[in-house]
């Protein structure tokens, strides 16, 4: 549920069964978060709200509400960019060298480019739209190499560099920029 609120903006109130109290926290676009007993009303989580506005402003470090929405709507754009851009890249690259995946997944995680899980889902995150071509090529055939190697062996690195000679490049490069959105 969401609660507008004049002062934190969007309030996002998180009903759950295994809470029992009211416990604010910064979600991770830097809104306001409130977890709730599932019993709890709308109205009663304005009130909590209401009650605990000077706590809040003291001991949650929250984005303004304006940034909030222009990071919702940047969100949105990227979603759209990778949604045309990475699967097929992604496909193009597989087909080239001869992997084999089942299922690609985007993501807007804030501490990963990307990840390959042992089912043989990539995962590619939207911030991927917002660096140079290299180093979003750079990753994803990190992610391919996954498929053949669930580690960062030797042979792991072996197998990047078979198709991106200037992978070290370009990993340095990476660090320059960050994933979340």
């Amino acid at each position: 549920m969401i609660i507008e609120d004049k002062e934190f903006g969007e309030v996002i109130v998180r009903k759950s069964a295994l809470t029992s109290g009211v416990r604010f926290s910064v979600s991770t676009s830097g809104r306001l978060q409130m977890s709730v007993p599932t019993y709890t009303s709308t109205f009663l989580a304005k009130r909590f709200l209401g009650q605990n506005r000077e706590l809040i402003r003291e001991k949650l470090p929250l984005k303004d509400p304006s940034s909030q929405r222009a990071r919702d709507a940047k969100k949105k754009i990227l979603m759209k960019k990778a949604r045309e851009y990475l699967p097929y890249r992604l496909e193009y690259f597989a087909k080239l060298y001869g992997y084999q995946y089942d299922k690609v997944r985007l993501s807007h995680a804030g501490t990963r480019w990307g990840s390959c899980s042992s089912n043989r889902t990539i995962s590619l995150n939207i911030g991927l739209m917002q660096v140079p071509e290299p180093l979003r090529d750079y990753v994803i055939l990190h992610e391919l190499a996954h498929l053949n190697h669930m580690d960062h062996s030797r042979e792991f690195w072996a197998e990047v560099k078979s198709h991106d000679p200037r992978y070290k490049s370009h990993r340095e490069k990476l660090k320059n920029f960050s994933p979340g959105v």
